[in-house]
This record gives structure tokens, C-alpha cells and sequence, in this order.
């Protein structure tokens, strides 16, 4: 009886952009539409709204590809760091490194004879050094961290997460422009809370509530600010 490949798919592989991602349109919707919406609350214009808003999904979208770049540049220096140490060390102290080898197995509940048939197997099958970073430092060499990915994936969904608040109070009639951007970024947020966590495998009524409760607190103080701002100016 013949029998398929069994293959496995798991949530963390899609760890590192779905980060990006997620917080790249989450901070996009929220800080835009607190933007806005301050701006509205103050009286001030629509093409001032405009304007302001266009400013802040540019400056606000290099930001976050600058600081998500420096963090995942900053990981991905430290894992090559520590690659470059295990090869010193398998290079200097070969022995050392099998027994800790052959240790690791131990305590993964190998006996000592079977935990050093295996680590012997497995040094002799694959480069010693991939061996190691997969066992001791839980690395894979060829899956580092990417900064320019994560720095391009955080731009573009913070600009188009921007993008649903600037155009709903660009277009939408003035009366009702207030209402009808908060309640088109927190459905954007919603919708992206239950989207993320799908993909993560969590609980989605949880993922809902925390993005849209944490965005209409921003969305509503900045407003209260700004409507403060305009009564006094």
C-alpha cells in the first residue's frame, strides 16, 4: 500500500511578514485617521485635511520601512554573530561541540549510546555548522531575518492602510465626514484583527476587540484634542 508525502503547514512561517504586515496597516488606518479626524475636529479645511493627511501616509509609511529595516537588521546581525561563532568553534573545538551536540540529544530523552549514534549520524550527513545552528541556536542559515523585506512589506501596508481614512474624509460630505471616517477605520480595523488572526491560528473575536477598542481610543482622544484646539482658536 502505497502512501502520500505527509506535509505539515505551520503558522510561524508566516511569522516574520505577516508582523510587518499587520502592524504596517494597523498603525496606517490608526494614525491616519486620528490625523484626520484631529484636523476635522479643529474646523480646519478640507484641502488643509488633505494635505495633512498626504504628509502624514508619506512620512508615516517611510518611517515605519526605516524603523522596521534598523530592527530586523539589528536581529539579522545578531543571528550571523552567532553563526559565525559556531563555525569558530567547530573549527577550534570540534570535540567540544559534538559532546554539546550529543548533550542536546540527551535532553531531548535520547539515551546517551543513541544521542551519540545520532549526533554522529547527523554530523556526517550535513554541514556540521547547519547541524548545529538548527539544534543549538534554533537558526536556520538559509531563512535569516530580512530587513528590506520587512521594511518594503511595513511601507506598503501602512500606505495603503493610510489610505481608507484620507480618502473617506476627502470625499465624504462634510457633515458627515467625521463619523464616516471613524466608522470606515474601525471596520478596516476589524477586518484586519479578524484577518491576522486567522492567519496566525488565535482567536479572532480576541484579535477584533483589542485592534478596534485600541483604535477608537486613539481616534477619540485625538479628535477630543482637537476639537479643544479649535474651541480655543
Amino acid at each position: 500500500m502505497s502512501s502520500k508525502p505527509h506535509r505539515e503547514s505551520h503558522r510561524a512561517e508566516v511569522g516574520g511578514w505577516l508582523r510587518a504586515a499587520v502592524l504596517g496597516a494597523n498603525d496606517g488606518i490608526v494614525s491616519l485617521a486620528s490625523l484626520v479626524l484631529g484636523v476635522a475636529a479643529a474646523d480646519a479645511g478640507g484641502q488643509f485635511a488633505l494635505t495633512a493627511g498626504v504628509a502624514g501616509l508619506v512620512g508615516g509609511a517611510l518611517s515605519m520601512a526605516a524603523g522596521e529595516y534598523v530592527s530586523v537588521s539589528s536581529q539579522r546581525d545578531v543571528e550571523l554573530a552567532d553563526l559565525a561563532k559556531e563555525k569558530k568553534e567547530l573549527a577550534e573545538t570540534p570535540i567540544a561541540e559534538r559532546n554539546e551536540l550529543i548533550g542536546i540529544y540527551v535532553g531531548k530523552g535520547l539515551s546517551r549510546e543513541l544521542a551519540t549514534q545520532v549526533a554522529d549520524a547527523m554530523m556526517k550527513s550535513e554541514d556540521p555548522l547547519r547541524v548545529h545552528a538548527r539544534e543549538e541556536l534554533r537558526l536556520d542559515p538559509d531563512d535569516l531575518a530580512r530587513p528590506t523585506q520587512a521594511a518594503v512589506v511595513s511601507a506598503i501596508s501602512f500606505a495603503l492602510g493610510a489610505a481608507l481614512p484620507l480618502l473617506t474624509i476627502t470625499f465624504a460630505p462634510e457633515a458627515i465626514r467625521a463619523p464616516l471616517t471613524l466608522g470606515a477605520a474601525l471596520i478596516a480595523l476589524g477586518a484586519l484583527g479578524a484577518w491576522s488572526a486567522r492567519l496566525g491560528g488565535a482567536p479572532i473575536p480576541r484579535a477584533i476587540g483589542r485592534v478596534v477598542i485600541g483604535g477608537a481610543a486613539a481616534m477619540g482622544i485625538t479628535y477630543a484634542l482637537g476639537t479643544l484646539l479649535g474651541a480655543s482658536m
